[in-house]
């Protein structure tokens, strides 16, 4: 007579194997993480592309103002303030291919996290298998000893060996390299993100040599903060007091 195999009554898998594997799997629960930090990592790059290159279309802009025809000292300064943006725009995309290589192509290191997925799925799949053979040997365990009861019992432990096998291999392996896999990321993230500081320590350095020489060409020697924000403010009024300068 046919019977619904259910859950075997014997625990086939011991509460600690369980949570040593839970553990250990819940700490490779990196993949949405890795994806994230590369997204972000893509748009800052671009975010300093962009900006680099809107600095570089000003000074541009300013070059070209007919003002610069007029006046010697303005155009020296606009051309002294083009150099340093191409300057700058050429270090930031120097530095940017290096965040590229050093960076964000190694976080498409998410892409073993599917191959790891693939063998826990197995491994439970594997799992369910040995638990449905498992509860069908205990089912003919039950059953009175008749001689075909007893065949069957024999058919169903013989199904069950490679199985129950299969499953304590895969277990054993996860439990074996989740641990190592775990520790891995670390010993391949951390060169990433080295290389990240050293790239932005050799872009400021430059930024800051940039602009100090670009403070030397341009600069009024002598003059404060709030001495050149005077002498803004005076030229301001100077125009607001032309009679074409109409009041609000």
């Amino acid at each position: 007579m046919p019977f619904k195999i259910g859950q075997p009554k014997k625990q086939i898998v011991s509460k600690t194997v369980e949570r040593d594997f839970e553990r250990e799997y819940e700490k490779l629960q990196l993949e949405d993480q890795t994806k994230k930090l590369h997204k972000d990592m893509k748009k800052s790059t671009e975010a300093d592309l962009a900006m680099s290159k809107a600095a570089v279309k000003i000074s541009a802009d300013l070059l070209s103002n007919p003002l610069c025809e007029q006046d010697q000292a303005f155009l020296d300064s606009m051309t002294a303030l083009d150099t340093a943006m191409k300057r700058m725009d050429a270090f930031n995309q120097e530095k940017v291919n290096q965040i590229q290589k050093t960076v964000i192509d190694p976080l498409k290191y998410s892409g073993v996290f599917p191959s790891l997925n693939m063998a826990v799925k197995r491994r439970e799949q594997a799992l369910q298998d040995y638990k449905r053979l498992q509860s069908k040997v205990e089912k003919y365990e039950e059953k009175e000893k008749t001689g075909p009861a007893i065949v069957k019992l024999c058919q169903a432990k013989e199904e069950l060996r490679p199985v129950k096998e299969d499953f304590e291999a895969k277990n054993k392996q996860l439990l074996d390299e989740m641990p190592k896999f775990y520790q891995s990321r670390i010993d391949y993230f951390q060169p990433s993100f080295e290389a990240l500081i050293r790239a932005q320590v050799v872009y400021f350095t430059e930024m800051y040599n940039i602009f100090s020489q670009l403070t030397d060409q341009i600069d009024e020697a002598g003059l404060t903060d709030e001495q050149r924000q005077k002498e803004t403010e005076a030229k301001l009024n100077e125009l607001r007091s032309l009679s074409i300068v109409a009041d609000d």
